[in-house]
Parts: C-alpha cells; sequence; structure tokens
C-alpha cells in the first residue's frame, strides 16, 4: 500500500494527472500507482471540482485501467475507510454488488444469519443506491427486513461479536462518507468507474487472526483484477464468484465457477454443479414477481421496478428460507452457503457443505437472528 502523502495542494497534482489519461486513444498514458492514490484521495477529500473528478473517472475508464492505478484507487479507499477490528478471530466480508439487482431477487443479504448459526461471522457491506444499475440493494432488502442498517463500524463490529447475533450490515455512509458523497457525481457520470471495481474491497471490519473476502463478477477479465486487489487490500482468503447480475450466489440451474485463493497465494478455479448438490431448480435465481416487475426501464442496464416492493418481496422470501421453506430462495442459499462454508474449511467439501446448510435451514434456527 502506498504511504505517500497528499499535497497542500493537490490541483496541480489532478491536472497534470488528467492531462496525461485524457488524450485520446492513441496518446492516453498511464499514470503510477502512487499518482492514482493521492489523486482519488484527493478526491474524495473533496479537494478537486467536480468536473475534473468526471473526467479523471472517465479517461481512466476509457483508456482503461492498469494493475498499478487500480491498486492506487484502492490505497485511496483504504485509506480514507473507518477500519475497524472486531472482537472475533475471522470474519467473512461480503462484497455483493453496490449498484444492486434488477433482474432477480437478491438472496445473498440472508447468508449472514445463516452463516452465524455456524459460528462464521459475516459483514456485509454497500449502500442505498448507485449506478450503473440502481437496483435493489443489499441495504434495501435488510431495511425491509428491520435490520439496523445506519449502524457504525464499531457498533457493527460489536453485533458481529454478539453470540446471539454474530453478523452485521455496514453501510458505505458510515465506513467511508467522503466516498459515498460521491454518488450524485458518479450518477452523472452514467458509465462504471474504477470504484465500482474497488470499493466493494474497502474492509470495513476485519478479524483478529483472519477476514476473508467474497465477491462476486460477470465478465472474464474480473477474476484475476479481485484477486489482485484482495491481495492488496490484506484479506487472507478471496472467493470469487461467477454469479447472477454480478452477485456471490451463481446460477441455481446449470455448472457455476468460482476463483479462490488462501494465504495470498495464487487463485485457482473451481466448479460447482447445482444438480450435484440436489438443487434442480428451473430458474437461474429468485424471479422477481409480476408485482414489482416493469416492462421497459430507463434503458438497458436500468430496468423499472418497484425497488420498495421488491425489497419487501426479498425479504419476505429470505425470512421464510431461513424457516425452511423450500424454493429457489432457500435453493440460492445452499449453493452460495456451500461455498462460503467449504472455502474457509467449515467443511471438507462443497456437498458435505450443502448436508450442513440444509441442516440449519430446515432446523429454522437461524431465522431468529434476522432482527
Amino acid at each position: 500500500m502506498s504511504t505517500d502523502t497528499l499535497p497542500s495542494d493537490p490541483k496541480p497534482l489532478m491536472r497534470s494527472i488528467i492531462q496525461r489519461i485524457a488524450t485520446g486513444p492513441d496518446l492516453s498514458k498511464d499514470i503510477s500507482r502512487t499518482e492514482a492514490h493521492l489523486g482519488t484521495k484527493a478526491i474524495i477529500d473533496n479537494l478537486i471540482d467536480p468536473v475534473q473528478v468526471g473526467i479523471y473517472f472517465i479517461a481512466l475508464r476509457m483508456k482503461r485501467e492498469t494493475q498499478d492505478e487500480n491498486r492506487g484507487v484502492l490505497d485511496a479507499v483504504l485509506e480514507t475507510t473507518r477500519r475497524v477490528t472486531a472482537e472475533v478471530d475471522e470474519v467473512v466480508d461480503i462484497g455483493d454488488p453496490y449498484d444492486g439487482y434488477n433482474r432477480c431477487l437478491p438472496a445473498a443479504p440472508f447468508l449472514g444469519p445463516l452463516l452465524a448459526e455456524f459460528g462464521v461471522h459475516v459483514v456485509s457491506h454497500g449502500l442505498d443506491k448507485v449506478g450503473p444499475k440502481y437496483g435493489v440493494t443489499v441495504r434495501h432488502v435488510l431495511e425491509a427486513a428491520g435490520v439496523p442498517v445506519d449502524l457504525g463500524p464499531a457498533e457493527a463490529a460489536a453485533r458481529l461479536a454478539d453470540p446471539a447475533l454474530g453478523w452485521a450490515y455496514l453501510d458505505q455512509a458510515q465506513s467511508n462518507p467522503g466516498l459515498h458523497n460521491l454518488t450524485t457525481l458518479r450518477a452523472q457520470m452514467i458509465k462504471r468507474q474504477v470504484l465500482t471495481t474497488v470499493e466493494v474491497l474497502s474492509k470495513p471490519i476485519q478479524g483478529r487472526k483472519k477476514t476473508h473476502f467474497v465477491t462476486g463478477y460477470v465478465h472474464k477479465p474480473y477474476p484475476p483484477v479481485y484477486a489482485d486487489l484482495a491481495r492488496e487490500a490484506g484479506f487472507d482468503t478471496a472467493c470469487i464468484v461467477r454469479g447472477v447480475e454480478g452477485g456471490v450466489i451463481p446460477s441455481l440451474r446449470q455448472i457455476g465457477k468460482y476463483f479462490h485463493y488462501h494465504d495470498r497465494g495464487a487463485e485457482i478455479e473451481a466448479v460447482i454443479d447445482p444438480v450435484a448438490l440436489g438443487i434442480d431448480q428451473p430458474v437461474r435465481a429468485v424471479p422477481l414477481p409480476g408485482s414489482v416487475a416493469g416492462e421497459a426501464g430507463e434503458d438497458e442496464i436500468v430496468a423499472a421496478i418497484d425497488l420498495k416492493a421488491a425489497a419487501h418481496a426479498a425479504a419476505e422470501a429470505g425470512i421464510l428460507a431461513l424457516k425452511g421453506d423450500k424454493g429457489p430462495t432457500y435453493d440460492s442459499l445452499v449453493l452460495a452457503g456451500s461455498i462460503v462454508l467449504h472455502h474457509i474449511g467449515r467443511a471438507a467439501s462443497v456437498a458435505d457443505a450443502a448436508t450442513q446448510i440444509r441442516a440449519v435451514l430446515d432446523s429454522g434456527r437461524a431465522v431468529v437472528r434476522v432482527k
């Protein structure tokens, strides 16, 4: 991680950066990790004109960010995040898409209470809404379920250590207010920026001994990018799942894949077959109820759905699944929960993990942790 400090006047630095990265497809130049770190830090600290902020992120995107540039932006996010260590040995950090879901109901918000029944301490994090999808987020679903979503980092860490709870949600507004303040400007930029990739690695709560990173992806180039950044962020292990809508739950009806590393080593590809785990679903993910799905969205990315109704539908489905109600949400929790449980060494195989997950779901014990 870069240890350079921001100059007293960062404006000349940003001017120099923009002059180099925004000169067209053939002449744009890369910047160093230090420059990406300090430039992004100045932005998060609200020291740069919003027009220049937009140019900075879009120019990086258009020329395609380098590994050093990604690392530098991560350095800035880590430096400005209010990070705490929970009074537990290990933490599983789930970075589901901050921009949410708009073509299915998310089940991942309920991995926290489910895995807590195994003594696995999960922190999930996100925010209310951000582009490019502006979909149903973890925050929306947990808020609909009555879970506190505005805790500070220390309060969220205390929930992890509480034996009756054992999991928590932490909002970006609490963990990194400066970064969160950029959401309106990010909406005006329209296109995905490097922040969309990096913010899930902010690592707001870590364990005393180990911190495991779990996230999702859609496009093939991302697993090595996420693995590299996870090592840079200090995650002891990482599990990067090819999930529906970029989330941490693979398709319920076809063989999926994920990449994982341990002890910050090289990432290894693994496959997972829902059928082999006893999952027989005709759908890829939990379908949107007809009452919340719209006929057309604002564009091909932003679908027209009733976010509040969808969040309540997802919350209801999640709670029912934790009570043992069979269906797509139940199977989604079995599939993703099995990957995580095996990844962190709590089960000898994914199949063994699935057996354990089903036993907890069928018992209904985990539902009391949704509070």
